[in-house]
């Protein structure tokens, strides 16, 4: 039976958290004498208003979740909360819902497609809270991903399990102990990336806004010619925080806490790393022949450009579809990609490449040797079947997403290749498509209403992992 109660004490936390940082654009519109203090007051006064009786409702009763619940409340905690945070956006110029809505999913699932233009002009606070949506959600999703996701065994997530994921009664305390350490540590990444940035050229307010943007893999930029605006350093300072934003964070706190650069090892860390520099120094060989272009200047463009696709970052630097047919075909399948398990990254990730490379492995070597026994690992585990047959759900819940949310779109009006790399990169929380007009260098403002709302719905369920949300539409799950 669903505890609705907790449930929705749980959700009042969220969204007393979310009326909190509401403070921080606050601030910014107070010290810039910017007129929207007054739509984020309002918006925080509501939103705290909700929590409140949230709260209140769910007080006296006895926090003890089971699985339902916590797919339930992994679920539905991101629309809520995205739902609210919408609102300072609906107040600002007079943005419609639906556009608001968009812009806060893109930016709390960290996929960083926007209907917003006129960015360099626009007010610090509204970039800020921009910024900060993004920001928040990377954490988010890594605390999801290191704690929640592996004990749900979803995606085969289940490999990446640790102590905080063995739901005991001792796992609330493990879990806020992980969450400290991981949050430190993402904060001091953002302010040693704000502090390259600064040193690369940018003002105090663009660092900020971009190191929260780079860290949590979002994309989201202060100006319309997103990181073309900036030095040439500015986009290597991006190329390496970008790269850190793939990485398992956990991975960090542990290197420090072991003293010890063997985590560094890690199969999916190497398998990551490679096939980065294999694909960035490819592209760049290319650009150099056939473009005519200076080799480090190939390797800066085609890096960023990879980098930002596979981590599922998004941002803009340059139209990568004028670079001929191949790099087209290229960042295509580098958007279903993603980076590694445990980052603020979406996509399909690297580990489940490998694991079904393995597989494949596996099957040609039994064909040769009908009755041999073949035990397939990673990482020095030996590969389960559960963990297969989750990441072969995986892969096939993504496929018919894509395929149906593509069908919506086209029936919306729009043309093929918008629609079904729309699909794509919402799914993936990449942020920009291909075409002349989501493509790089385009906006997802022209695109109808109803697109715009399936997208959203898109991006919450690839920054989810698909089953998380499927769970809810089996019959059973609702057999009290």
């Amino acid at each position: 039976m669903l505890n609705i109660k907790q449930i929705i004490f749980i959700l009042g936390i969220f969204l007393s958290i979310l009326t909190g940082f509401m403070l921080v654009p606050m601030a910014f519109a107070l010290f810039y004498g910017e007129e929207t203090i007054g739509d984020f007051m309002m918006s925080g006064l509501f939103t705290g208003l909700v929590a409140i009786l949230c709260i209140q409702n769910g007080r006296n009763h006895q926090f003890n979740l089971n699985i339902r619940d916590m797919f339930m409340l992994t679920s539905i905690t991101w629309f809520v909360v995205s739902l609210f945070a919408a609102l300072p956006f609906t107040l600002y110029h007079g943005i419609n819902y639906t556009d608001a809505f968009f812009e806060t999913m893109s930016g709390i699932t960290t996929t960083g497609s926007t209907v917003l233009s006129g960015l360099d002009t626009m007010d610090h606070s509204i970039l800020v809270w921009r910024s900060l949506l993004q920001w928040l959600g990377g954490i988010g999703f890594i605390v999801m991903a290191v704690a929640i996701l592996p004990f749900l065994n979803v995606g085969g997530m289940r490999l990446f399990r640790t102590e905080s994921s063995d739901w005991s009664d001792k796992t609330i305390p493990r879990t806020q102990h992980m969450a400290k350490h991981l949050f430190l540590i993402y904060v001091a990444l953002t302010l040693l990336c704000t502090w390259c940035y600064h040193l690369a050229g940018m003002h105090w307010f663009e660092a900020i806004n971009h190191a929260m943007t780079t860290l949590s893999t979002g994309g989201y930029s202060t100006s319309d010619s997103s990181m073309a605006a900036f030095s040439h350093s500015a986009h290597w300072v991006a190329i390496v925080f970008m790269l850190a934003g793939g990485l398992p964070l956990l991975m960090f706190v542990q290197t420090i806490q072991q003293r010890s650069l063997r985590l560094w090892n890690d199969q999916q860390v190497k398998g990551f790393l490679r096939f980065v520099v294999l694909v960035s120094v490819s592209l760049a060989l290319w650009l150099w022949q056939h473009q005519q272009i200076d080799f480090l200047d190939a390797l800066r463009l085609a890096s960023f450009n990879v980098i930002s696709v596979i981590t599922t970052t998004g941002y803009g630097l340059t139209d990568y579809q004028s670079w001929g047919a191949l790099a087209s075909v290229v960042f295509l399948f580098l958007m279903f990609i993603g980076s590694c398990s445990g980052s603020t990254s979406g996509g399909i990730k690297i580990f489940r490449f490998q694991i079904a490379f393995s597989i494949m492995r596996q099957q040609i070597k039994q064909q040769f040797h009908p009755n041999g026994v073949f035990k397939e690992k990673y990482n020095g585990h030996r590969i389960r079947d559960d963990i297969v047959r989750s990441i072969m759900a995986f892969f096939m819940l993504m496929v018919i997403v894509i395929l149906v949310l593509s069908i919506t779109l086209v029936l919306t009006g729009l043309d093929p290749m918008t629609s079904f790399t729309g699909a794509i990169t919402a799914v993936t929380n990449v942020g920009p498509g291909l075409g002349p007009i989501i493509g790089p260098a385009g906006n997802f403002a022209p695109l109808p209403d109803v697109a715009k709302w399936a997208l959203a719905i898109g991006m919450l369920l690839g920054r989810l992992e698909i089953l998380t949300v499927a769970v809810l539409f089996h019959p059973k799950f609702w057999h009290f």
